[in-house]
């Protein structure tokens, strides 16, 4: 979820173990805290691209993009604006009883949200989109009882034509 003075990063990691390591234990040797981590192969299987969403102040960007920079394996970074495009996904486990059945599956209808599992106890449904969508989502749940959930963390992509990979 985005925090108001949050941001993202974008970093473009040489594929190769112990990088993931470098770059996270660079932000808890300087005392700053990553809100969301996800990390994976890019289109060329010699990257890994690493989002990592943080708060903080302009001298807190600054400097953790200017680390970033100075470490071996990193090719790229990047902060992304507020105009690319977040997405994120969650796994939610609701209390599935009978009073409020068709309650929940109207709000799975208006948030395009898909029943993945149902049982006459529980339901877990997914959901994806923009991080507050997914807050709003959270927030209708708690009153049906949210027994468990889990969320990816953001990835993202700037609009248009340009690729972080084309920079390197």
């Amino acid at each position: 979820m985005m925090k108001q003075g949050s941001f993202v990063i974008a970093v473009y990691v040489d594929n190769k173990s112990g990088v993931l390591t470098r770059v996270t234990s660079m932000f808890t040797r300087r005392g700053f805290n990553i809100d969301a981590l996800t990390v994976g192969e890019t289109e060329s299987p010699e990257y890994s691209r690493i989002t990592i969403c943080m708060s903080g102040d302009g001298y807190a960007k600054e400097q953790m993009i200017n680390q970033l920079r100075k470490q071996v394996n990193v090719k790229k970074v990047e902060v992304l604006e507020d105009t690319a495009i977040r997405r994120e996904l969650m796994l939610i486990k609701i209390r599935n009883e009978g009073a409020s059945r068709s309650d929940i599956m109207t709000v799975v209808d208006v948030f395009r949200a898909k029943v993945i599992d149902y049982t006459n106890g529980e339901m877990c449904i997914e959901v994806t989109g923009e991080p507050s969508k997914i807050d709003a989502f959270v927030e209708i749940m708690k009153p049906y009882g949210i027994l468990e959930m889990c969320r990816t963390g953001i990835v993202a992509l700037e609009r248009g034509s340009g690729t972080l990979l084309a920079k390197v």
